[in-house]
């Protein structure tokens, strides 16, 4: 009787220990959150958050009619981001809407405190059984691996319409640029079909291939449409408020700088929460070429990261702190 006794008591001391640094996470998860936007806000030596302000309210930027059509481009672009993730996990667990959206939110939420969103790797994969995690972080990869691939072949596209149209230099000339792109997109295609072809050469590669032939090929198209869906809808975004800041640009130089800047963005290693640092710095230099100002350009790269990052975000980041530890674990 003693010995059951002690068991219950060390069992709850235990319990306790664990809820005790789980709710230290959850509050250390909080100020880390709240100190990068704090200082993404009010940190930026060329983009101070008054001047910021100012700019927003002269041109009117939440105006009922900018503020619909925005919202409305941002919840497009999670819910097919939501779809996309409910879509590739349904071969391992049939998930709600609801349950995708508070997983990809939650993740969107640790990502922006890693490099490169490798935290959306673990936390998504915590949402499972301990027997799938290693293919829901591999599910993960292929999602992140399309909407890159969508990224390279338009933004490949716009970059040769840039270099067309402005007097962009580069160490390659166009034609030999658009050489090595295609010598790229070959490479890749080979890859592919060499991995099938050697699916048994080691047991890694046959786990590996035998987490993607769940999928397919009709899910993979289906999966890269959602991937292009959602690259339309922000760089639409990207080129709506261009047009509310009053930049004199045509919707096919817009895109095509627009396009360039993603591509360019995505090959520079940097912490999430840091990708509008990047984003504007790349913005700025290619929006150069068109007289476009800089100050200008900065605000819309950070309304883009505060519509699509950091909201988003914020609700993830309130999912966290509301679940328990035994719905993670």
């Amino acid at each position: 009787m003693v010995t059951l006794q002690y068991q219950i008591m060390q069992y709850s001391i235990s319990y306790k220990t664990k809820q005790f640094f789980f709710v230290l996470a959850k509050l250390g998860l909080i100020s880390a959150l709240a100190g990068f936007i704090y200082y993404k806000l009010t940190s930026n030596t060329s983009l101070s958050f008054s001047a910021f302000s100012k700019t927003i309210l002269k041109n009117n930027v939440f105006s009922v009619k900018n503020l619909f059509v925005l919202s409305a481009l941002s919840t497009c672009n999670w819910v097919l981001e939501i779809l996309k993730w409910k879509y590739f996990v349904k071969p391992i667990k049939t998930i709600t809407f609801k349950t995708a959206a508070l997983q990809s939110l939650s993740a969107l939420a640790i990502s922006l405190l890693t490099p490169n969103r490798v935290g959306e790797y673990g936390v998504k994969a915590l949402y499972f059984e301990s027997r799938y995690r290693k293919k829901i972080m591999l599910i993960t990869f292929l999602s992140n691996v399309l909407q890159l691939f969508v990224t390279l072949v338009t933004g490949s596209i716009g970059l040769y319409f840039f270099t067309t149209n402005y007097s962009f230099k580069l160490v390659f000339s166009r034609e030999k640029l658009l050489l090595f792109l295609s010598i790229f997109l070959v490479l890749i295609c080979i890859a592919f079909l060499l991995f099938k072809a050697f699916k048994g050469v080691s047991s890694f590669f046959k786990r590996t291939y035998y987490a993607l032939s769940v999928f397919k090929r009709k899910q993979l198209v289906f999966g890269f449409l959602l991937s292009l869906s959602r690259y339309v809808v922000f760089s639409f975004q990207f080129y709506y408020l261009l047009t509310v800041f009053k930049l004199p640009l045509s919707y096919l130089e817009g895109m095509s700088i627009i396009a360039s800047v993603y591509l360019i963005a995505s090959f520079i290693p940097a912490i999430s929460v840091l990708d509008v640092v990047v984003k504007g710095s790349v913005a700025v230099y290619l929006f150069s070429f068109v007289n476009a100002d800089a100050f200008v350009v900065l605000s819309i790269t950070s309304l883009m990261w505060l519509l699509n990052f950091m909201l988003p975000a914020c609700i993830g980041c309130a999912h966290l702190v509301s679940i328990k530890s035994s719905k993670l674990l």
